[in-house]
């Protein structure tokens, strides 16, 4: 797999979680800032660390299933890893300057 293609795959994997809305939130995952990271191998393992804006969200299996799902749909993609993580703990700092825009925070 050329770096190219890599790349190719990272940028769906975005757009993929771009799509997938906290059930509290009107506003994608990604742009709320709960992916912290998103590593994916040549050998089509895409590992996804991630958080919820509350420790005890009542919707988090939901919301994880949802990502892995999603995520594996992705031609590319042989294997998802989610890792949950609080470490750091999320804040509204995390939203990017399009999700201000989009809850009418800036």
């Amino acid at each position: 797999m050329t770096a190219d293609e890599i790349v190719k795959v990272e940028r769906q994997i975005v757009d993929t979680l771009r799509n997938i809305y906290d059930p509290e939130i009107p506003l994608n995952i990604y742009d709320l800032g709960l992916i912290y990271e998103i590593d994916y191998t040549p050998d089509g393992v895409a590992t996804i660390r991630m958080t919820l804006t509350a420790p005890n969200c009542p919707m988090a299996d939901v919301l994880l299933e949802d990502v892995n799902t999603q995520v594996a749909k992705i031609e590319g993609v042989s294997e998802v890893n989610v890792i949950l993580t609080f470490e750091p703990a999320w804040d509204k700092s995390m939203i990017s300057e399009s999700g201000l825009l989009d809850l009418g925070l800036l």
